[in-house]
Formats: C-alpha cells, sequence, structure tokens
C-alpha cells in the first residue's frame, strides 16, 4: 500500500504557477506543458519549484515625443 504525504506549496511554488500562467496567457498557449515539466522538491516552508517558467517581455524604446503624442489625453472638454 503506497503511502500519501500531504504537502503545501510555498509562496515561491505559488508565483512560479502564476507566472506560467501569465506566460500562458500572453502567448495564448496551453499551460498544462509548462506545470508538466515543473520540478518540485521539499523545503521547510513548503514545495517549491526547482525550475520556475519564464517570462520575458518584448519592448521597444520610444522617444519622449513619441510616448507625450501616443500618451491620451484628460484634459476636460472646452465648454
Amino acid at each position: 500500500m503506497t503511502t500519501i504525504k500531504e504537502a503545501q506549496l510555498s509562496d515561491q511554488a505559488l508565483g512560479a504557477i502564476m507566472m506560467a500562467l501569465q506566460k500562458s496567457l500572453l502567448e495564448q498557449s496551453d499551460i498544462v506543458p509548462t506545470l508538466r515539466e515543473m520540478r518540485f522538491a521539499q523545503s521547510d516552508s513548503g514545495l517549491v519549484v526547482m525550475n520556475p517558467p519564464l517570462v520575458k517581455f518584448n519592448y521597444e524604446e520610444i522617444s519622449e515625443e513619441e510616448f507625450t503624442a501616443a500618451a491620451p489625453t484628460n484634459a476636460p472638454a472646452s465648454e
């Protein structure tokens, strides 16, 4: 008979799962393969993810003029 040991996720593991969810949403991809690849280890604070996912953002630097031109104006309508 197999003995089942109870464990809880650490804050680090919860953060890793949230990052996997964000990555999945941003890439519009299935989260299941990422979750299956996660490797867990027991620590004093609970289960930790040994290989948390990386989320990378691509961004372009723009000039202050481009930023100002693209920014919405919140000026009140003139009467």
